[in-house]
């Protein structure tokens, strides 16, 4: 599937008044919804991510410590309630483990069939193997959630080893049929996997879902303006791939990454001055929104909002969706090409890759290169008259934002973090580059 198909999903994409959709809703600022076809839950097509939820500064053992800032969490609940976000996804991995219980204690506070939670059996690590480990994993995630039952369950980050993990983490266990059997019993109302990693396992599982061994409700996959055609350029697989396989077997497609880790939501200052004059009201990262949730079959749109204005942005792009035309969908894969020739590292901040073993800030590191590099700040040649002052601003900004003692000199190569990126960074050889780039920088600038 390429351009066609995207773009002829503008127009495929809710069209039925019984679904809420974009063209039942128009002008009357209400979100808009999607049913899965399943169970027949309008579910909106805003889904709050709960992966980056907002912190405060606590002392916590005589030091200043980041943690969950619960009454913050649930004023941003309470406003997405309020305006009709009603899909929240969660995960045991998610905020050093704190997500679930957090989301429990601010979901609860609203009548328990206003929302639908979404939570993953997390269990990456060898030591949640075993079987009574990964139920252990789920009983929790109940607890923590405050619900006797999980509207969508999904198996966490399939793909990644290969089919021998997805073997380790759900099959030898006997865990993947004991999942079914507890969706049988009604625990689980919605059964499906998020995907990172290894096309085989991927495409194996639609393969049991067409034998009839296992049944997915849904499928969440990464999908955003880049990946859509160009995904593959960073050894991943092309979203259109992944979302078309998906429609041809009618199975609901939940979308996460919309924004790529916020990369499309700060982008270079000339591709902002193209957008604000195709649509001088709306913000750079309503354009990745409504491109994922323009095509036929998405059920929701994950996005992480860490800040209210986050979220308030978010409402009103789908207060209702505004599907894209065909000439914004071109619109987005010029601009796709245009982002790709800058050299911005393809980080998502999902901080799977930390802790470092060696203390380097993998993801603020890159953040603030992938910063300097869409304001185009980052001094390339002493000939440039804005040299002095760019090499400066990168320097102080970076000891600002990363910690000596943290930042990319400090990554020794072990490799340990290559295997749990999703994107498939060659994350050593970036860093390498990130240490060698700003070395050269300090020998010009000996006051830094």
């Amino acid at each position: 599937m390429g351009l066609g198909a995207v773009a002829g999903a503008a127009t495929a994409c809710g069209v039925s008044t019984k679904d809420d959709s974009a063209a039942s809703a128009a002008g009357t600022g209400e979100m808009t919804y999607r049913t899965n076809p399943n169970t027949s839950d309008r579910v909106s097509i805003l889904g709050y991510g709960c992966m980056r939820l907002p912190t405060k500064k606590e002392m916590v053992d005589g030091e200043q410590t980041d943690v969950l800032d619960q009454e913050a969490i649930n004023r941003s609940v309470d406003y997405a309630m309020e305006h009709g976000v009603n899909y929240y996804d969660t995960s045991p991995a998610y905020c050093r483990g704190k997500s679930e219980e957090a989301m429990g204690i601010a979901l609860s506070r609203h009548p328990r069939e206003s929302y639908l939670i979404a939570t993953k059996l997390s269990n990456f690590s060898p030591e949640t193997w075993p079987r009574e480990r990964s139920i252990e994993m789920f009983e929790n995630s109940l607890k923590y959630l405050r619900t006797d039952y999980v509207d969508y369950l999904l198996l966490h980050a399939i793909g990644g080893g290969g089919m021998a993990t997805f073997a380790d983490r759900y099959e030898k266990n006997g865990i993947l049929q004991w999942l079914i059997e507890q969706k049988e019993a009604g625990r689980i109302r919605n059964l499906g996997f998020s995907y990172h990693g290894d096309v085989e396992v991927f495409d194996q599982m639609l393969a049991r879902h067409d034998r009839g061994e296992v049944h997915w409700d849904f499928v969440q996959i990464q999908m955003n303006y880049i990946d859509w055609l160009n995904a593959e350029k960073s050894g991943a697989i092309n979203a259109d791939y992944l979302y078309g396989e998906l429609r041809k077997r009618d199975i609901p497609v939940v979308i996460m990454e919309p924004l790529l880790g916020g990369r499309l939501a700060k982008v270079s200052d000339p591709i902002v001055t193209k957008m604000k004059q195709r649509r001088p009201d709306d913000s750079v990262a309503s354009w990745a929104f409504r491109f994922a949730g323009t095509p036929d079959g998405v059920l929701t749109v994950l996005s992480g909002m860490t800040y209210m204005e986050h979220l308030v942005d978010n409402v009103r792009t789908y207060s209702p969706l505004e599907p894209l035309s065909d000439d914004e969908q071109q619109f987005l894969q010029r601009t796709a090409l245009e982002i790709l020739a800058n050299d911005v590292v393809p980080c998502t901040d999902c901080k799977y890759c930390m802790p470092c073993p060696y203390g380097v800030d993998i993801p603020g590191t890159f953040a603030h290169y992938n910063k300097c590099i869409n304001a185009d700040r980052v001094p390339r040649s002493g000939s440039d008259p804005n040299y002095a002052a760019a090499r400066r601003a990168f320097l102080i900004g970076y000891d600002r934002s990363v910690p000596r003692l943290r930042q990319a000199e400090h990554c020794i190569a072990c490799g340990r973090c290559l295997s749990h990126c999703p994107q498939g960074i060659d994350i050593p050889a970036r860093l390498a580059d990130i240490a060698s780039y700003t070395s050269q920088l300090r020998l010009n600038h000996p006051e830094s």
